[in-house]
């Protein structure tokens, strides 16, 4: 028996996301992902001076706006043909890792773990404390979560002076400089955000947490550990949440955090992942339009792109669903996000999870609790390295003529945006985004995107309009559908 499923909008995302599914005796057969909104930023930028890029890009989210401001920042960098001071790369690094920890803790808390307080899983053994944590608005945790994530983004007041959309991250660095009074008051942050991770999520030390090298270990770990994180596991393992959401199994990376990692070398290194880690080349990316409401017939690099909407007679397009393009890294459907960052930066216990299950709700979870455990003590680094006195931002000076690209690793993954100037202004913008890449429709050869592999073969119950199932893969990608198409 057949049938087909449209499901969407979905609660607790950011923007409009549907989902068909074709459904033969209770499986997922075939899947189409759509983007229903049109927002036009890379319109709105045209002929405009490249600065006004830094004012404008932020507001395409109001979650990831620092995301936006950076990549914003490199492109213009790159343009100029800047570097940035020390101190520049330091601040950049502590604001933007803010705001990517700041959202890893959101989707943990307030956007994936509410949908195993359902009634439906009732009859579980874990439940009732499921429900007691994380039940919508109601949950213990809201209470906790909450003031901790206000506390956290303090940082980014001290440093860039507010959030979101703020104008402190700039080509040559950051405006605001911190003096050495502050720098207390930074590491007085992240010391109390340190603890309620410990306390709270993990139940035990970050550096234990980040320490742990296979599933192993993690399951020995989380055994009888009083902690939100170790709850996760329990009902991961109970759902089989290792063994749903395996997409191509291929995973990109930009690089996070420059210079983060001392030696000159990123905090989480820049690669493809497939089969093997393997040197990312910028030029290899193209983007099909074959499936979206857009003018276009051969698959562009960004740089050369363009985004026209179909209007009129012209929307009947016979093959498109979306308004999100088909982004390929060589001809290849790629993932993003924490899980292909830290697969790429050779995390032990993040391999260890692909290699035995694929990329997987499960791993991807993991992947975003670990950044949590792996990143704080980084920026405690970083606050340490910060030298009052001197310079936190270079002077510069746009030319009239340039191409250039500003690529970055927000929370859900990696962010492109491709700036070409030609007398003065803009004459080019374009714009990946994570979700770009994760829910991009089919590509020319009819090879479906990184979701609409990973929801096949799910179990969908006899009269099920809304399966628990997809929802959970869905989610387990943090999609955020304003910063898809733009």
């Amino acid at each position: 028996m057949s049938r087909r499923l449209r499901m969407g909008p979905f609660n607790r995302v950011e923007g409009d996301l549907e989902v068909t599914l074709d459904v033969t005796d209770g499986c997922v057969t075939s899947a189409e992902v759509r983007s229903s909104l049109y927002r036009g930023f890379e319109h709105i930028l045209l002929t405009r001076h490249p600065l006004d890029a830094l004012v404008i890009v932020p507001r395409i989210c109001g979650i990831c706006s620092v995301s936006q401001s950076a990549a914003a920042a490199a492109a213009l960098a790159d343009a100029a043909g800047l570097e940035m001071p020390a101190n520049g790369r330091l601040a950049s690094n502590l604001i933007l890792a803010c705001e990517n920890l700041a959202d890893h803790l959101t989707h943990f808390y307030l956007f994936f773990l509410p949908d195993f307080a359902r009634a439906a899983y009732c009859d579980r053994s874990w439940h009732a404390a499921a429900a007691r944590r994380f039940q919508a608005t109601v949950g213990e945790a809201q209470r906790e979560v909450l003031p901790a994530r206000a506390d956290l983004l303090r940082l980014i007041g001290y440093l860039a002076g507010k959030w979101p959309h703020s104008l402190a991250l700039q080509p040559g660095g950051t405006t605001r400089a911190v003096t050495a009074t502050e720098k207390v008051r930074l590491l007085a942050i992240l010391s109390a955000f340190r603890a309620f991770l410990s306390r709270t999520v993990f139940g035990d030390a970050l550096e234990n947490v980040s320490g742990l090298g296979s599933a192993d270990e993690l399951a020995a770990w989380a055994q009888g550990r009083p902690a939100d994180f170790p709850l996760f596991l329990e009902i991961a393992d109970d759902l089989g949440l290792a063994r749903v959401g395996r997409a191509s199994n291929s995973f990109l990376s930009y690089g996070a955090y420059a210079h983060g990692g001392g030696d000159g070398q990123p905090l989480f290194a820049r690669g493809v992942w497939q089969d093997e880690r393997r040197p990312f080349d910028e030029q290899a990316i193209r983007e099909d339009v074959t499936h979206a409401w857009l003018h276009g017939e051969q698959p562009l690099h960004p740089g050369q792109g363009e985004t026209r909407p179909l209007t009129g007679a012209f929307a009947d397009k016979a093959s498109a669903y979306t308004w999100c393009k088909a982004p390929r890294y060589d001809g290849v459907v790629v993932e993003t996000g924490a899980l292909a960052r830290q697969m790429v930066a050779g995390q032990p216990l993040i391999r260890a999870l692909v290699a035995a299950d694929g990329g997987s709700v499960l791993a991807r979870v993991v992947a975003r609790l670990l950044e949590l455990a792996l990143v704080v003590p980084a920026m405690e680094r970083w606050v340490r390295a910060l030298a009052p006195g001197e310079a936190f931002c270079a002077p510069w000076e746009l030319p009239d003529r340039a191409s250039a690209a500003g690529l970055v690793e927000a929370a859900r993954g990696s962010l492109g945006h491709w700036l070409r100037i030609e007398r003065g202004r803009i004459a080019g913008y374009q714009i990946i985004a994570p979700t770009t890449w994760n829910f991009s429709p089919r590509d020319a050869a009819g090879v479906p995107g990184a979701l609409e592999q990973a929801l096949v073969g799910l179990p969908v119950g006899e009269g099920e309009r809304v399966p628990l199932a997809v929802q959970h893969v869905v989610r387990s990608f943090d999609p955020c559908m304003v910063c898809t198409v733009h």
